[in-house]
């Protein structure tokens, strides 16, 4: 799913940056329906927005995990 961009969006040359440091899916544990990189983002818009997870725009991750 394509998302519009934010503000708050990581950059290519910023993600490649970070991407080492967050932690791959273990195997065996839940299909993953969202990608690490959009989870960041969506991290990253409730830092700089102040929002609640739950009031995160419907093109971001939901806040309620496997929905």
């Amino acid at each position: 799913m394509r998302r519009q961009a934010y503000s708050t969006d990581l950059s290519d040359a910023e993600w490649t940056m970070l991407e080492p440091l967050v932690p791959a899916p273990l195997p065996g544990g839940r299909p993953i329906t969202w990608s690490r990189r959009e989870i960041v983002k969506a991290i990253l818009y409730v830092l700089r927005t102040g929002c609640q997870w739950h009031l995160l725009p419907h093109d971001c991750p939901p806040y309620k995990y496997g929905v």
